[in-house]
């Protein structure tokens, strides 16, 4: 019976530490230079789906946009000078 508890014990462990890290791995690109940017709609009435976008700073190339980068979530290569 002791034994069985033991297991039984183990596995939560594992499922709950798995759930945490999984929860975390779906923010690990937030935390990089980038942020998610909430669905909105612009002033012309326009709405913009929510999406990520690179953390402002002076430099234009370290944007996603730009040649010679890749935006992380799409794939999509820069084509900006």
């Amino acid at each position: 019976m002791k034994s069985a508890l033991i297991v039984i014990a183990a596995a939560l462990g594992i499922c709950s530490s798995t759930a945490v890290l999984a929860k975390g791995n779906s923010h690990s690109h937030s935390s990089g230079g980038s942020h998610s940017v909430s669905g909105h709609a612009t002033k012309s009435g326009t709405y913009v789906a929510p999406h990520h976008a690179t953390n402002p700073n002076s430099t234009k190339s370290d944007n996603w946009s730009h040649k010679g980068n890749v935006n992380p979530y799409t794939g999509k290569e820069g084509t900006k000078q």
